[in-house]
């Protein structure tokens, strides 16, 4: 197919471009190139079948005739950071709402069979204390950012219900892995410590998150484009739950470290204790993942530290951004 990826210099969407074009998809990579979204994601990408625009998913002057290309649109365009939509929401509602509309509205206008397939997040569910959240429980989510992620969905399957639209959307869990924007918390846990910091934990750090490898996230968005039933929403579970602060001891044993390195900081505002999804829907297209936490924890911490160079200058860049925040949090 003729994909059209947006937000595919970011992570996940880098590892979605280099899973397409191994498959054999021709992909246009339609990139803003936030803060967040980075070049380096996809070096030694060099084959005709790629081409990368950069350009705003809300601005459908650029989006129109890259669309008019697509078989498929496949939107990980987004701003993802809860902390970041805490301090300010604009820009989480611009292209997680706006964007996805635009989107919607270009598909509609160009008379095509265009899928849409809408990346969103199982915090749109928010919190869940036992059990696991099925595609059809309602939303109820906790910050900025899941509420623009939900409502950049809703958005989607309106169009579908409305205007008959070829949509279908993923849930995915906390994904890790190489190449992750480092104020994320494996990624951050490991840079703080290879500079010579502590880490700061939200309270007891008993949160509960399920990690998905995002080598299995982005597996699973091309099974769901392949295989996903028009109108239908698939939950992509990583089946690793782990409480926060094990994962950080986790990376405090391999990087010989002890718990003298953590620092306890207050609580986030609204902070989920627990995201739990059920992958039975997706499993029956034939997808599960295959990489365990324990082995792509090892990977991912031993990816950060051989490759300083990559997330040194971002953090460097975001220094008045982790300055300001753990400062307004406060040290308990």
């Amino acid at each position: 197919m003729k994909l059209l990826i947006t937000g595919g210099c970011g992570f996940i969407g880098s590892h979605v471009v280099r899973q397409a074009l191994a498959i054999g998809h021709d992909v246009t990579n339609l990139d803003k190139l936030t803060y967040a979204g980075n070049p380096a994601n996809l070096s030694g990408v060099n084959t005709s079948k790629y081409r990368f625009v950069q350009g705003d998913i809300a601005d459908a002057g650029v989006v129109d005739p890259l669309v008019a290309e697509a078989d498929a649109v496949i939107n990980l365009a987004a701003e993802t950071h809860v902390d970041r939509s805490i301090d300010s929401a604009d820009a989480f509602l611009r292209t997680n709402v706006i964007g996805v509309h635009v989107l919607c509205e270009v598909i509609k206008a160009s008379g095509r069979a265009v899928r849409l397939l809408q990346v969103s997040t199982d915090e749109v569910y928010g919190s869940i204390d036992s059990g696991a959240f099925s595609e059809g429980d309602r939303f109820s989510p906790s910050s900025p950012y899941s509420a623009a992620k939900a409502g950049g969905e809703l958005m989607a399957f309106s169009y579908h219900t409305t205007h008959g639209l070829d949509v279908v959307s993923t849930r995915g869990a906390n994904t890790y892995g190489p190449n992750q924007f480092p104020e994320k918390l494996i990624p951050f846990a490991v840079t703080e410590l290879l500079e010579g910091r502590k880490i700061p934990m939200y309270g007891d750090g008993t949160q509960v998150r399920d990690w998905l490898h995002v080598n299995d996230h982005a597996r699973a968005i091309l099974c769901v484009l392949e295989n996903g039933k028009p109108g239908e929403a698939y939950n992509v579970p990583g089946e690793n739950e782990r409480q926060n602060i094990e994962v950080i001891r986790e990376i405090l044993k391999m990087m010989g470290l002890d718990e003298s390195r953590i620092e306890k900081v207050k609580d986030r505002p609204g902070h989920d204790r627990r995201y739990a999804v059920d992958g039975a829907k997706l499993h029956d297209l034939g997808y599960g993942p295959v990489e365990t936490l324990a082995k792509g924890l090892v990977e991912t911490v031993a990816w950060y530290q051989k490759y300083e160079s990559w997330w040194r200058p971002l953090k460097e860049a975001s220094k008045d951004f982790f300055a300001r925040h753990y400062g307004k949090l406060g040290r308990t």
